[in-house]
């Protein structure tokens, strides 16, 4: 490789460095002491098989300080483990159990979930929260999130839960996702601009205003999008509302996937989408990001100093980025490369995936134009 080139590589990785370390400091935070909130607020709680989490979930949620009307409402999709039984065993008027209807012809599981939530939500409510069951949110989180929703005029914020990654494969690709969004979203800008596609979200915590949220078209509006929570984002934007990711890392934390068969099977069914947008892109985008984060370290090891430059401004980024998440940065940093190749095996399998019609989750085609077989709801 030319040292022309190796040196261009080394300076990306440096500008991404730079970005990420910019938006950490610009990063919307909530106030540690949030005021209370005096409009009704609905926690919408889609399930499909969290017997495991659905009760460690809502005790968080019941848990909520600051709020003076919280309803939450948990949607059953399907599930057959229990959860059911676990939730209708909860004992609190304030929750609301909902068993959605068979999906409908193109529609998604989790988007088809939220909308029935929602639907459900109480008249009064004019603060939606969507939180997802491996989610285990603080006394503060809801009162927090909308103090930011208010004081900087946002419809739709996405507190980023901190990531709670155990074992060698969560820690090398857990990370990645806030990684990427700090490194190439420009947050103030982003924040500001009606671009859709200047956009980024994390569907685990949403907090939306309720009339922005039905003038860009619900759920409905992303019903067959594998990545609902980006797609209800660019809605809401294009119906002219803002909405920007915001620190979470004190408000919220999640484990998201356990083990490397949960991470593979997790991120294959929609890195396809989340890395380029779509097949092809994803495929260029993640050579891309081998060039500028693995080409330089490997150049490092023979000797080069642009190539020492780039690999320490790759684990500068990461560090920057954990600041923003609240996620381990040391030792984990340092591996950043070998978590880019790991990104780069699961953008294969979800490539390879999409093309052939083969991926699921939760029993499911992860394609809104693969109808899955009818299902026997719970009760």
């Amino acid at each position: 490789m030319s040292g022309r080139l190796l040196r261009a590589l080394a300076g990306i990785s440096v500008a991404g460095a730079a970005h990420a370390t910019l938006n950490a400091a610009l990063l919307r935070r909530p106030p540690a002491d949030p005021p209370p909130v005096t409009r009704a607020v609905t926690v919408v709680l889609p399930v499909r098989d969290e017997a495991d989490q659905v009760a460690g979930c809502l005790e968080a949620l019941l848990d909520q300080r600051g709020l003076a009307r919280l309803r939450v409402v948990v949607v059953d999709d399907g599930s057959t483990d229990g959860t059911a039984e676990v939730v209708r065993a909860v004992a609190d008027p304030r929750v609301k159990f909902v068993t959605a209807p068979p999906l409908p012809a193109g529609w998604l599981g989790k988007p088809h979930a939220c909308a029935v939530g929602a639907a459900s939500a109480d008249a009064a409510a004019e603060v939606l929260v969507f939180v997802d069951a491996d989610v285990r949110l603080f006394p503060d989180a809801v009162a927090a999130a909308v103090a930011v929703l208010d004081e900087h005029r946002l419809d739709l914020v996405s507190p980023w839960p901190r990531p709670l990654a155990v074992g060698a494969a969560e820690r090398l690709v857990q990370p990645l996702a806030p990684w990427l969004w700090t490194t190439t979203l420009p947050l103030r800008l982003a924040e500001r601009s009606p671009r859709p596609s200047l956009a980024a979200a994390n569907g685990q915590f949403l907090v939306v205003r309720r009339g922005a949220y039905e003038r860009a078209g619900g759920h409905a509006a992303v019903r067959g999008e594998v990545l609902e929570d980006i797609a209800l984002l660019r809605a809401v934007k294009r119906a002219g509302g803002r909405g920007v990711p915001i620190d979470g890392s004190r408000l919220a934390a999640c484990r998201m996937y356990e083990g490397w068969a949960a991470v593979r099977d997790g991120y294959a069914k929609s890195l396809w989408a989340s890395v380029g947008g779509t097949p092809a892109g994803a495929l260029a985008a993640s050579a891309a990001l081998t060039a500028v984060y693995v080409v330089p370290p490997v150049a490092a090891a023979r000797g080069s100093r642009a190539g020492l430059v780039g690999y320490l401004a790759g684990v500068a980024g990461r560090v920057a980025s954990a600041r923003v998440s609240g996620g381990r940065a040391w030792p984990d940093a340092l591996a950043h490369p070998v978590s880019v190749l790991a990104l780069d095996a699961l953008v294969l399998r979800s490539v390879r995936g999409r093309r052939r019609g083969t991926l699921r989750w939760r029993g499911r085609p992860v394609d809104a134009t693969r109808p899955p077989a009818s299902e026997t709801m719970a009760p």
